[in-house]
């Protein structure tokens, strides 16, 4: 990419906290924050539909049990994903993901898919999350950010739509954590903030990436990682974080 398109402050499942995560009722809500840069999750309905959910299993976040992959789009859809919250968001609905972009685009927002398989689907999931992104956003004149936690995800991105920006996300410094995000082709690297110093910035920035960080909600580390270089902030507090700032 000749320039990186994404603003600094991503607010966390549309709303971090506030609001139901990964609903379109917290996009929304971020929105009314000032946030124009978005972090979701998605994964694959039993016949292949992209929607979003963080968690394998529907039971934090619905009244529903189960592995959220094994059911059909047609009973998805109708889940409640917003009473667990609080009442005032009850009946809100698990959006796919062609909702969400309907949503972003026309706001010119920009996006970061982080794409959560379901154990097993890793390969599948980047390839069906990558095509459908291509189609989704294709003549939009922007482009959402790929991420994932899994390089296999990642992979199969590349395969269907190389021309969307990946990055690898990590929980901890394993051994070639970053020859790995150079051997998918990544334009990021996103750790856990704890793992962000600067050392460690200075070496993804030597590889010729960006380095983000997930997901900080207080403002002592917020500034020092600011301090030390970091390209975007992923946080919860979009009531305490002006991404004017």
């Amino acid at each position: 990419m000749s320039a990186w398109p994404f603003p600094f402050w991503i607010a966390h499942r549309g709303a971090g906290k506030l609001a139901p995560e990964n609903t379109l009722a917290a996009f929304r809500l971020g929105a009314q924050h000032g946030y124009r840069a978005f972090e979701c999750d998605v994964k694959l309905s039993r016949e292949g539909i992209p929607f979003l959910l963080h968690d394998a299993t529907l039971q934090r976040t619905t009244p529903e049990h189960g592995v959220a992959g094994e059911r059909p789009w047609s009973e998805l859809s109708r889940i409640d994903a917003g009473a667990w919250h609080s009442r005032g968001y009850a009946g809100e609905p698990i959006p796919s993901l062609d909702a969400l972009a309907t949503y972003v685009i026309a706001n010119r927002f920009a996006l970061n898919i982080e794409i959560k398989p379901t154990p097993g689907l890793e390969l599948l999931t980047g390839q069906v999350v990558g095509r459908e992104t291509r189609r989704l956003w294709q003549g939009s004149g922007q482009l959402p950010l790929f991420s994932s936690f899994r390089p296999e995800a990642l992979t199969g991105a590349r395969e269907t739509a190389p021309e969307v920006p990946r990055a690898l996300l990590i929980d901890s410094l394993r051994e070639g954590w970053l020859d790995e995000a150079r051997a998918l082709d990544c334009q990021a690297v996103v750790t856990n903030y704890a793992l962000m110093n600067f050392e460690t910035t200075a070496r993804i920035h030597a590889a010729g990436l960006k380095a983000l960080v997930y997901t900080v909600n207080d403002e002592a580390a917020a500034q020092w990682l600011i301090a030390n270089g970091v390209d975007g902030i992923i946080t919860d507090a979009v009531d305490r974080f002006s991404p004017a700032e």
